[in-house]
């Protein structure tokens, strides 16, 4: 575990000089109308594997959670080519952003310290017990003891607010091929499941099979996974806990030609689960110059209990000639509004949109909900490895995503022969994140700058200080859908995508 002390990079223009070994600040050159006049990214975490089995110095697949005012994010560490990492990385900042401590969780992988049963690691996703004070990151651990065929779901807990960690918990260690799960923790505390912490995951070896456990101890046990009655399929669930303790699970199915938004709900703690309903199709258009994205949904929920899902979608370009972020949002998880276009560049602009992370501030809600979306993208779409010029940008809205910011580029340009590489594309992650503390949006994304030496430089940041969401004038909730699902490009998603 180190406390960083900071060092400042410039990362737009390459030119790089480290005056500390652990925390950069960079100051980001701005494109377009930025919100504000110098983003300054804040790096949070790098990669001191040197394992010849994975990529170095490569950190991808941020996610986020806030309680309070301490946020922890997770992140891979050391990318290999065929799926998974070299370990799990946090970096936690308990003043709201102000400073952070990082580390590499114990006891997952050979190359963890101490040393776990397992080759690699994969797919963290955050969250917290308000009710037993445990801090979770769940994670996948790939072929315990050389067994590869067998990819368990884990959990490793923290209960000094994220600060240190202790050995992995097994939530599903079956013998099953289990992959993307994400994790949740009921919070309320007038809710009759105070306390109760849910794991979605799918099962590949029964074709993606969805399956949800229930941990109602802190996450030091879990229950059996159970199936939804009509045993549904999908991939990249993510579980929302209402007010009243109803769990909804908005998650991609694999109806339409590029594939679906599917939702289940449980009323009883998890005991069980309602059938899968289809609420849309998904028009994708693939993503150009071998960069790894898709569909995979990001999904937050409001104080009042609002969930809000967004998505890569391309439905509202004619001909699908590029995807723009869409959301849709729901109170019951049955009821979902049609999906509106998230207007961060004009219709037909020819740029593309992807891997949007989404957060909701929960002190806020319904029309006064707070929204803050980090995503990728590319200028101009035509382009290849070569010539794509990949970006980060972020956007925001006071009113329930009403109306939208002006867009501000915070990272980036990046080449794509700057990132791991991966037997799915080149890689920044298949999500990322965005969290609330104190009213303020915190992103977290990965950068990168050109290799040196054959060693990569891909790491986790956030913006320093955050983002005062302001909202603004741009409205995409009344634009044309000009595509019809029999005419979206034709896209089919990974059946794993560790």
């Amino acid at each position: 575990m180190a406390v960083f002390v900071s060092a400042v990079r410039r990362i737009r223009t390459g030119l790089a000089f480290a005056l500390a070994p652990m925390l950069m600040l960079a100051v980001i050159a701005m494109m377009g109308t930025p919100v504000h006049a110098a983003t300054k990214l804040l790096q949070l975490s790098s990669d001191p594997y040197t394992n010849s089995t994975s990529q170095h110095a490569t950190e991808v697949e941020p996610d986020t959670y806030s309680f309070g005012s301490t946020i922890v994010s997770a992140v891979q560490v050391g990318r290999f080519f065929g799926g998974g990492s070299s370990n799990i990385g946090f970096a936690t900042s308990t003043d709201g952003g102000k400073s952070w401590t990082h580390g590499f969780l114990p006891g997952t992988t050979v190359f963890a310290t101490p040393a776990g049963i397992y080759a690699r690691t994969s797919d963290p996703s955050v969250a917290f017990d308000a009710a037993h004070n445990v801090w979770m990151i769940s994670y996948l651990g790939l072929f315990p003891s050389g067994n590869t065929v067998e990819v368990d779901v884990l959990v490793s807990r923290s209960t000094d607010g994220g600060l240190t960690w202790g050995m992995p918990v097994a939530v599903s260690a079956t013998g099953a091929f289990n992959d993307k799960n994400w994790s949740v923790c009921d919070d309320t505390a007038t809710s009759p499941f105070y306390g109760y912490c849910y794991t979605e995951f799918d099962v590949p070896t029964h074709n993606d099979l969805i399956e949800m456990s229930t941990s109602t101890d802190g996450g030091e046990t879990w229950g059996a996974a159970i199936s939804t009655p009509d045993n549904a399929h999908g991939i990249g669930g993510q579980p929302l806990v209402q007010p009243s303790g109803k769990v909804i699970v908005p998650i991609n199915g694999f109806a339409s030609k590029g594939g679906s938004l599917m939702a289940f709900t449980s009323g009883d703690g998890g005991a069980s689960l309602s059938k899968a309903l289809i609420i849309t199709h998904i028009d994708f258009a693939p993503i150009p110059g071998n960069i790894r994205a898709g569909t995979l949904i990001s999904a937050e929920i409001d104080g009042a209990g609002t969930v809000y899902v967004a998505w890569s979608d391309c439905r509202f370009e004619v001909k699908c000639a590029t995807n723009d972020l869409v959301i849709s949002t729901t109170s019951d998880g049955v009821n979902w509004s049609p999906p509106a276009r998230v207007p961060i560049d004009p219709i037909a602009s020819g740029v593309d949109h992807f891997l949007p992370g989404l957060g909701v501030d929960k002190a806020t809600s319904a029309g006064g909900a707070h929204l803050g979306l980090v995503y990728y993208f590319y200028p101009t779409s035509n382009c290849t490895t070569s010539t794509c010029q990949l970006d980060v940008g972020f956007i925001s809205s006071v009113n329930g995503g009403a109306t939208w910011s002006t867009r501000q580029v915070i990272a980036g340009p990046m080449s794509l022969t700057w990132l791991a590489n991966t037997s799915q594309g080149l890689m920044v992650g298949d999500y990322m994140s965005t969290s609330f503390v104190g009213g303020v949006a915190f992103p977290a994304l990965v950068s990168a700058n050109a290799p040196s030496g054959g060693v990569f430089d891909e790491a986790l940041f956030t913006v320093m200080g955050g983002f005062s969401v302001t909202g603004g004038n741009n409205n995409g909730r009344g634009d044309a859908v000009m595509v019809s699902p029999d005419q979206a490009p034709a896209y089919t998603a990974p059946l794993t995508n560790q």
